[in-house]
């Protein structure tokens, strides 16, 4: 049976009663990654509800593997390395059903002396879109699509084994197979039920293209409440698959394979709570729909950035895949970025580009940013594509590489009005440190190519 997620007062009755004794307060932290504290729960009560709690600032100023890097304005070596503010968002408050005894809750981050929010964290970056977005009338909706590939081996010994020859879930495509996807059903239904205790709205589980690939796929929510369910089920579910002896990785592109997406849905209302978005135009598009199809397009090269942050994000655009290159747009059209999708009030369009590394707040961001763009310079959309997208000489592509990715960002005003001059550093900067320790690094291609023939 599901359990919404807690009240305080709630909580206060479990720590009594001796159903909780642990709380985790958690941020997100650049790359989407949960990171904080465990807290004794009465400690918890008596203390951090009151008062906050406190993280260091290079929290979010490290790379994936939690080096000190230079170039960040907010953290560094000659501030000091000081503390920020975590402060409960106690909405967010609920029961942790792997971690007997837990409760979890996100915290947003405040520079200390009530100097306001630290405008590069990830959720306010999202919520100041959001506000762009108001000013309209307008409110969003999104729903991401995790894909994940499963491995038979734990954590601990993929480390050992350097990430290879790594025993996968299936052996074969089980794409919808209910024979294949069986044989690591009570993982996925242990997932399932479990986030439902954690008060997300699971809907369903099916397998993939990729040998061990799946995904659970959640009831959509208002744009927060998306990606804060986003970030714990991905933390959750690696979790879970560890107690299990496996290991989920949700790497953009983990093998030569197919790579894993997180296609998000993406909707607005009106004041009225009906449909932005559905109209009489092309698709059954409003003139808002369609001058928000037309911004997310306007955009998605400058912004592709929040939409794949990582260098492996790059190499999942495989020709003739189901990674998108081609910003086109098309009604249930899956080789394009854009794909306009349900009917009625469930009409959404699906914005296919984002693998599943990506920071669900950064890329849900973008696509609000891309929306309020169509919105306040009416953008004309193009021609539906009723084709092959990928077969489109004329269309604009998604970049090539991070570092292409990058110079678009950089150089971007529509960036810089949207998301402001030290947000579009600050992540400039986090791929700027991704690109030197890439080029920095020893590949096995290298080695194998040139060990002994060079």
């Amino acid at each position: 049976m599901k359990r919404p997620p807690l009240t305080l007062e709630q909580l206060r009755v479990a720590v009594a009663e001796g159903e909780i004794d642990t709380v985790v307060l958690a941020l997100v932290d650049m790359q989407g990654r949960l990171q904080g504290k465990r807290f004794h729960a009465p400690f918890f009560l008596d203390q951090v509800v009151a008062n906050g709690s406190e993280g260091c600032d290079y929290l979010l100023a490290v790379d994936v593997d939690m080096n000190t890097v230079d170039g960040y304005a907010m953290s560094s070596w000659e501030r000091g390395y000081g503390d920020l503010a975590m402060k409960p968002d106690f909405g967010t408050l609920r029961r942790v059903p792997w971690q007997p005894g837990t409760a979890l809750l996100l915290a947003d981050l405040e520079w200390l002396g009530g100097a306001g929010p630290v405008t590069a964290s990830p959720r306010q970056i999202l919520r100041r879109q959001l506000d762009r977005l108001a000013a309209h009338g307008l409110t969003a909706y999104a729903g991401t699509e995790l894909e994940f590939v499963l491995f038979r081996d734990s954590y601990e010994q993929a480390w050992q084994r350097g990430y290879r020859d790594l025993t996968p879930a299936n052996q074969y495509n089980v794409d919808y197979s209910l024979l294949g996807t069986a044989r690591v059903e009570p993982l996925l239904r242990r997932i399932r039920t479990e986030m439902a205790g954690a008060g997300l709205t699971p809907e369903s589980a099916k397998g993939e293209c990729n040998l061990g690939q799946h995904e659970i796929a959640f009831r959509y929510d208002e744009a927060v409440a998306c990606a804060d369910h986003h970030v714990i089920y991905k933390n959750g579910a690696k979790e879970i698959a560890a107690q299990e002896g496996m290991s989920i990785t949700f790497m953009a592109k983990p093998n030569a394979r197919e790579g894993n997406s997180c296609h998000i849905h993406f909707s607005l209302r009106d004041a009225s709570g009906g449909s932005a978005m559905l109209g009489d135009g092309p698709a059954h598009l409003s003139v808002t729909g369609q001058r928000v199809l037309a911004g997310l397009l306007a955009t998605m090269r400058e912004l592709s950035l929040l939409f794949a942050p990582n260098i492996n994000s790059y190499k999942r655009y495989q020709p003739g895949s189901f990674a998108p290159t081609a910003l086109r747009w098309g009604t249930d059209n899956r080789t394009c970025a854009l794909r306009v999708v349900g009917h009625g009030q469930g009409m959404r369009v699906e914005n296919r580009v984002p693998g599943a590394d990506v920071n669900p707040y950064l890329a849900i961001a973008a696509l609000v940013a891309g929306a309020v763009h169509g919105i306040e310079n009416e953008l004309e959309l193009a021609q539906e594509c009723t084709g092959n997208a990928y077969d489109d000489a004329s269309a604009e592509r998604v970049p090539g590489t991070l570092r292409d990715a990058l110079a678009l960002w950089d150089s971007s005003t529509v960036a810089r009005d949207a998301f402001g001059d030290d947000v579009v550093a600050h992540y400039a900067n986090m791929a700027r440190v991704e690109l030197a320790a890439f080029d920095a690094a020893v590949t096995d291609w290298e080695l194998t190519r040139g060990f002994e023939r060079l």
